[in-house]
């Protein structure tokens, strides 16, 4: 018999229902089984007389279920129940070696079995539906959806911060970002792509924002006029996502983690200070203050403090920051005839979650740029992309799992499938 998904069992009908055996309470006569699977929970009751191996099963064991589905308003589950008939016993578990309320470390150490609990079943849904509606809101836009390689011939961007491998009898790189080729592709005439992909970086931060690995979700579009257009499709892009967020897992979100962490779709436009007014609003506002020399970035004190600032002063949660020192930015963002950068962050909830901009698609600019950082040889083979013609064009990134971690308010370990850290390759 085909399996039905519990959330799908039909009443007075039988069924084969399959899942983990999330509790299990023992009768002299029987056995009370609350059975899950990736669609919800259901009771079933089984009859020793009928099925004797029931007595062997023990928590986390894996079942299939014949039975049949009868309406019952004593069953706080639902209001239902399944009549077992019959069982098969798929597989039966050993004690646990974690539980709930188990440490971190040791809760990654058995992350196979930590993920079957409903908040990280719910977190991963939650990034499906996330990824898809953010993927489904650009292609209706014409975007074009590439795939770029992760092993490189060069260190890219800064030359630092990458992880070197053996690659045959030479070296190469793992990326940190697809940013050369999003590029690449605006001057191939795409005009409009992203990518969702593996992102590396060779950093030994131990923070509970950072990992060694991690899915960027990036994109990058040709024929723009300023930032303000690669600002404009963020929030745009934002704003459906989230929608699709809350109408999809709003109430789960609620009832697992809480109504701090209700989604909240956000209002448009989305909030934008230039650097220096948002260290002086910081100052006057908190007492917040750091040395003239450090201006030139966000701190991360202040980058926590924007959270609220943007409640307190716009009623919002997000809060587009702008006008960094050209120094603190990459040697591709375009310049204004200020030599300010055209590029942002994007920060929400406190935490960082975008750097995007205007690139500089003229070659000669480009090259000097590159040149005033000491890079040009470095990315001698990016500057080839423009020398013989390219649109204007700007874009960024968005990393999957901080975006999920900002959703509801884990660390990055726990809304990895499986995280990467200076300290952790296994499982």
């Amino acid at each position: 018999m085909e399996r039905t998904y519990i959330a799908n069992l039909p009443a007075d009908q039988v069924s084969r229902a399959c899942g983990f055996v999330d509790t299990i309470r023992q009768m002299k006569w029987g056995a009370f089984v609350v059975l899950r699977d990736t669609t919800g929970k259901i009771q079933v009751t089984v009859d020793k007389a009928t099925i004797p191996e029931i007595a062997t099963v023990t928590p986390h064991s894996v079942l299939s279920v014949v039975g049949t589905v009868k309406e019952n308003p004593s069953v706080r589950l639902g209001g239902r129940e399944m009549m077992a008939e019959s069982m098969t016993i798929e597989s039966l578990a050993e004690g646990l070696p974690i539980q709930n309320d188990s440490e971190i470390e040791a809760r990654m150490d058995y992350r196979w079995i930590d993920l079957r609990r409903e908040e990280n079943q719910l977190m991963l849904k939650v990034q499906t539906t996330l990824v898809s509606a953010m993927r489904e809101f650009l292609l209706e836009k014409n975007f074009v959806e590439i795939h770029t390689p992760k092993l490189i011939g060069a260190a890219s961007e800064s030359g630092s911060d990458v992880f070197e491998v053996k690659y045959f009898d030479t070296n190469a790189y793992l990326a940190q970002s697809p940013q050369f080729y999003k590029q690449m592709a605006m001057a191939a005439g795409l005009e409009r792509i992203f990518e969702t992909g593996p992102v590396f970086r060779a950093e030994k931060s131990y923070t509970n924002k950072h990992a060694t690995e991690f899915s960027g979700f990036d994109l990058e579009f040709s024929y723009i006029d300023s930032m303000y257009d690669v600002m404009k499709m963020e929030e745009d892009l934002l704003t459906y996502a989230l929608a699709k967020v809350k109408e999809a897992h709003g109430d789960e979100i609620v009832r697992l983690y809480g109504e701090e962490y209700a989604v909240t779709v956000p209002t448009q436009p989305f909030p934008i200070i230039k650097l220096k007014d948002l260290y002086k609003e910081l100052e006057e506002r908190y007492g917040y203050s750091v040395p003239e020399s450090m201006h030139g970035d966000l701190t991360t004190d202040a980058e926590r403090l924007c959270a609220r600032f943007a409640k307190e002063k716009y009623n919002h949660e997000f809060l587009f920051v702008t006008d960094y020192d050209a120094k603190e930015r990459a040697f591709y963002h375009m310049r204004d005839e200020n030599g300010v950068p055209q590029g942002y962050d994007l920060i929400w909830r406190g935490v960082e979650i975008t750097t995007g901009a205007q690139r500089e698609h003229r070659y000669e600019i480009l090259k000097a740029q590159a040149e005033e950082k000491g890079l040009a040889q470095d990315v001698e083979f990016y500057l080839r992309f423009f020398r013989y013609g390219c649109p204007p064009h700007g874009g960024f990134g968005l990393g999957i799992d901080r975006l999920t971690m900002l959703f509801l308010g884990l660390s990055i370990k726990e809304v990895q499938f499986l995280f990467r850290g200076p300290n952790r390759l296994t499982p």
